[in-house]
Formats: structure tokens, sequence, C-alpha cells
């Protein structure tokens, strides 16, 4: 995994079993997340109330934007490295290899968080307050260069909260001390950094453009705060009118030399700007609720984890010990169908969440997923897309705001193809309620080609392309923005060649 998902220390390990952990689990439940541990109520408790008090700083920051996830963001904080071993990524297992303290797993439907209790560092939670920044970020909507949607996580990743006021923008001394002590890269080269670029993917050559992404947006942004401009804002809207990033970097910024040299400068002296967010970050944690679970309940939430962690062999090996316990366990079923249905197994994902249903007709995921399952399994009968369609809509009745039923019924009608304008409503519902997925935007791109409205799917396809933070989205938006250049280019060909016989046809033949 790339650095920035995770935060990571040196430790000689053994390898842990997926299997029950002998611990005593409890829960704490707060209006935006799920805190599940192994430690004490006090612990959790606080866990609970930081990251209540992390939303609300970013609340603030974003005051228009609705950065409320349609489930509550589960958080399993663990006080202990055996627990953290047993759901970290499987890379990160074995004697000498680093650990997770921190790790965020985003998806459309369920989000995670992994965290070490405790852990050692000045900013343990910086690696969660990374990644969380990266989510409220895309929940706007707004497609910003590569070295700017770093540095700005960066720049949060610090963030202390205080009784009064929220100051951002703190030194990362590992950072600071791998800019002192290595050369700076050459700002137009950093500016064109992409997702196919070594400077994100090559462990030598990251940690130079995470360092300088965090050192240009802290300057940038202080520089802007202290004389009262706005060049970070003009930056973002020239690249967002198509403006060549370095055209609009010189524009927004100046003489690059200048601004490299200036930065330089900066990077040299430690005591970098501060930004004071002034006001109470109070959490009302009297609403909290506290309850013990069973080791069953328990290993159902880490077992998911696992799975949502790409640890298919240990999840599928401790849910079905849940299952031996409890037969009735409805989310140890979507756990497994969940397994089934990212390894391309349709069927196998159909028949556990069909078991779902079965036992809790109005369980959220297990519509959502049923639906899902048939519907990537290809188009079915009549009366399978009836059923589909009437989980779907039952879905978006328990929750409204869950945006990937929206989708799903986007999808399902593109499909069937008789009403392309209805589909078009259901995936823009879904695109604006979760403007940053991209998986939602190829397919829009796809139902655009469809309708024949080309230079619509061409601009929405080039924006989730922008917005592709993995080689898998990059490759597939790239995919499909191909097959509609293809179609454009054959279309054109055909028109061309009607034209040059109607022309043909008009000229008067010679006498």
């Amino acid at each position: 995994m790339s650095r920035k998902f995770l935060l990571l220390f040196l430790l000689t390990a053994f390898v842990p079993s997926a299997g029950a952990q002998p611990d005593a689990w409890l829960q704490v439940t707060t209006s935006h997340f799920v805190v599940v541990s192994n430690s004490t109520e006090q612990e959790a408790r606080r866990a609970a109330l930081q990251f209540e008090r992390m939303r609300s700083v970013f609340a603030r920051i974003f005051p228009h934007q609705n950065i409320d996830t349609p489930t509550p963001i589960v958080v399993l904080a663990v006080q202990d490295k055996r627990n953290l071993q047993a759901l970290e990524p499987a890379a990160y297992l074995g004697k000498g290899q680093a650990f997770v303290v921190g790790q965020f797993l985003h998806s459309p439907e369920k989000n995670y968080v992994l965290i070490l209790l405790n852990a050692p560092g000045l900013h343990p939670y910086a690696p969660i307050y990374h990644e969380y920044a990266h989510f409220v970020q895309s929940r706007t909507g707004e497609w910003m260069p590569l070295w700017l949607t770093e540095g700005w996580a960066e720049f949060y990743q610090t963030a202390e909260i205080l009784d009064n006021e929220v100051i951002v923008g703190k030194l990362d001394a590992g950072s600071w001390q791998f800019l002192e002590r290595n050369q700076l890269l050459p700002l137009s080269t950093l500016f064109t950094v992409d997702m196919h670029s070594p400077y994100y993917h090559e462990e030598e050559k990251t940690s130079m453009f995470y360092a300088e992404s965090w050192a240009l947006t802290h300057y940038v942004k202080m520089k802007d705060a202290r004389e009262n401009t706005h060049r970070l804002q003009d930056y973002l809207d020239l690249v967002h009118k198509n403006v060549d990033v370095i055209a609009a970097a010189t524009q927004a910024f100046g003489d690059l030399a200048q601004l490299q040299a200036d930065l330089r400068k900066y990077i040299a002296n430690p005591d970098f700007d501060l930004a004071h967010i002034p006001g109470s970050t109070d959490v009302n944690d009297s609403s909290f609720t506290l309850q013990a679970l069973t080791q069953t309940q328990a290993d159902t939430v880490r077992a998911d984890v696992m799975a949502h962690d790409q640890r298919d062999t240990e999840a599928r090996t401790l849910l079905e010990a849940v299952l031996h316990d409890d037969p009735a366990n409805v989310p140890a079923r979507e756990s497994m169908g969940y397994i089934a249905f990212r390894q391309l197994n349709f069927d196998e994902a159909r028949k556990w969440f069909e078991e779902a249903l079965k036992l809790d007709p109005q369980n959220l995921l297990a519509n959502y997923y049923f639906a899902g399952a048939v519907i990537k399994k290809g188009l079915p009968d009549a009366a399978t897309q009836a059923r589909v369609e009437s989980s779907l809509r039952t879905a978006i009745k328990l929750n409204p705001s869950f945006a990937p039923a929206y989708y799903g019924l986007g999808l399902l009608f593109t499909m069937q193809g008789k009403n392309y304008d209805e589909a078009r409503r259901w995936m823009e519902k879904a695109i604006e309620m979760d403007p940053g997925n991209v998986e939602f935007r190829i397919d829009y791109g796809s139902l655009l080609m469809r309708m024949k409205k080309n230079k619509d799917a061409v601009d929405a396809l080039e924006l989730a392309l922008k917005m592709a933070r993995t080689p898998e989205q990059t490759a597939a938006v790239e995919n499909v923005l191909q097959t509609v250049r293809r179609f454009e280019a054959e279309q054109s060909k055909q028109q061309h060649q009607t034209q040059k016989r109607l022309d043909d046809r008009s000229i008067p033949s010679a006498k």
C-alpha cells in the first residue's frame, strides 16, 4: 500500500491467527461513528469523542458541504498489536515487516477505520486525518491536481484539536527533515505528477512527492492568509477551465523559478506559520451509547473488516465459525456475499444475500448487494428484473441518502435499454450524492454514449479520469474513453462517406 493510506513503524512480528481473540469487546455509538474496541470504556469513549471532534473540524471548514456518510463509519480501535495484526493488510505481516497504526477503508456503501490506541508518535491519528481529508474533498466533487490533493491532505493530517480552537498546518517533522536532506523536485515536475507517474508509485520517489506537495501547499495557503490573496483558488479556477497545469501555476503564482527559490527559503525555517480556526469543537458525549459485545458479535465486525481489507481466507474462516455459533447471523452472510461479489462470483454472492433477505427482508445492504449481484451477472429474466428493481427501491426507502441504490437503478434501466432518460436521472442523483465516486461516473459516461451524446460522454469520462485515485480506476476510465473515441471516429467516418455519396450524386453527369 502507498504511503497515503498508512503510517508505518518497523516491527519484528509474528503472523497472528485470524481466529477469535479471547478479549472483552464493547461498542460506543455516536451520531456519525460506531467505535468497536477491546480497550476500556474510558479509552473507547475517548476514541469516539476524537472522531466526532475530527468530523466537527471538517464540517466547519466545509460548512456548506454534506460530509455525512449514508451509514455510520465503523472504527475498530484496538489496544494491542496482536489484534491489530489480525486485521491489517496481509502485505505487512511477517518478521521484520512494518505494521499499520492507522488505516481508512472507504467504499460507497460502508467505511471502516482501523486504529491502534495509544500509538507512538506526535500525531498518531495522522493517517486517519489524512484519509478523512481525502474523503471530505471527494464529497465536494471538485477535482484538484494530484500534488494539491495530497498536499492538502498532508496539511490537515497534523491538526491539533483544542478546547477553544483548532490548529492546522503544524510542522510534520519527518517531512521537513526529509526536505532538508534532499534536493527538491522542479516545480514543473511536481505539478505534472499523475496516477501513472513513478513519483506516485515508486517508494524512493514517493517520499519527495508527498513532502514537497505538503510544503508547497503550506507555503501558498499561509501566504494567501497573510496577504489576503487567493492565489490557490485562482490556480484551481484555471485548471478547472482546462488550462495547462504549468500555465495555470505561472498565471496564479508567478514565475516558477522564483516560487521554487521562495519555497526553499520557507523550508529552511522550521518555524512554519499555523492556521488557527477559533471556536469550540465540544461534542456532547452524553448522547453516546455503550454496549458490551459478545465474542460472536465482535468477530462478525472483525471478519467484515478483513473482507474489506481483502484478507479473504481469514475472513471466511472467521465467518464460518460465527455462522456455526449463530446460524441466523445476517451481517455474517452479508460479509460472505461481499467476498464473493468482489471476487466476481456473482452466483455465490446472490445466494448469500438471498439467505440474508429471508432472515431480514428490510436489510439495507442485503437488498442492495442482491440487486448488484444479479445486475453484474447480466440482464436476467423479466421476473428477476422486477425483483431487482424492488430491492433497490426498498434500499432507497430504508435509507434515502444511500447513493449506491440510485446508481443501481440507473444501471438496471441502462441495461434494459428502454428508458435511458430515467436511467440518466438515477445516475445523476447518485453522482450528486457521492460526487467523488469514479465508478458512478464511468457507467454514467457509458450511458451517455448509448444515448449518442458522445461529447457529453467524453466530458464526463475525462473528469472521471482526473478524479481517479488508483491505477485500477484510471485503467477502467481509459478503457471506456477509448471505446467512446473509437465509436466517435467510426461514426464520423460513416457520416463522411454518406456525405461524399450524396455529393457525388448531386454532380451532373458530363455530356
